[in-house]
């Protein structure tokens, strides 16, 4: 199973990116958990200055934008 979070403080971005992840599992028809991380400390755990952001089996993928769909599903390909 692959390992999904998005790190930020819970804004509209931040629910913007979940879904734009969620929607990306959906399309692989993949196995994932996409976990929500909101809690600073853990944030600063990823050296992560910029929110959202997206972490696919605790490799920071992306910070301080907007992937697209596109971009996420390849991702995940590579990770499963």
């Amino acid at each position: 199973m692959v390992s999904v979070k998005v790190l930020g403080s819970g804004c509209a971005n931040c629910a913007k990116l979940e879904s734009t992840a969620t929607e990306a599992i959906n399309q692989l028809g993949m196995d994932a958990q996409v976990e929500k991380v909101t809690d600073y400390a853990d944030i600063m755990r990823y050296n992560v200055l910029v929110t959202p952001a997206l972490v696919i089996n605790e490799q920071v993928v992306s910070a301080g934008r907007q992937p697209s769909t596109a971009e996420i599903t390849t991702w995940l390909a590579d990770a499963a």
